[in-house]
């Protein structure tokens, strides 16, 4: 949910606002298109990326405490049930993960900012898994 307070630190406000949500989402689907060991999560998104990329910068500008743009065009997120009908193990996650994290590191970010997001990433990842290894 948005904040009230337009003067409140969020995350969002911290990573540099609209501007450097998309420039993150940008690198996570460039790595995801490029990298051969992300192969398997390349293969769950169309070969048109632009909704999968309008889509996941609209969930991270709420997510990390800007505008609920996810909430207000979709409704709640729900995450788990809207990627159940992919099979996401630890590989899936571990791809993921690989290229939000290179990502991030292409970022001008502050350290522990950058640590804080990758810790919280994981924790999103790891909420995703729907398969036994």
């Amino acid at each position: 949910m948005m904040a009230n307070d337009p003067d409140e630190v969020t995350s969002y406000r911290l990573v540099g606002g609209e501007k450097a949500v998309r420039e993150l989402v940008d690198r996570f689907y460039e790595y995801m298109d490029t990298l051969p060991e992300a192969r398997d999560i390349r293969a769950m998104h169309p070969v048109d990326l632009t909704s999968s990329r309008e889509k996941l910068f609209m969930f991270l500008s709420g997510w990390l405490g800007g505008p609920q743009l996810y909430q207000q065009a979709f409704g709640h997120p729900r995450l788990r049930m809207r990627h159940f009908p992919f099979p996401i193990g630890i590989k899936e996650r571990d791809q993921w993960l690989l290229c939000m994290c290179k990502a991030l590191d292409d970022m001008p970010l502050e350290p522990a900012l950058r640590e804080g997001l990758a810790r919280a990433f994981a924790q999103l990842a790891n909420h995703m898994i729907n398969q036994g290894e």
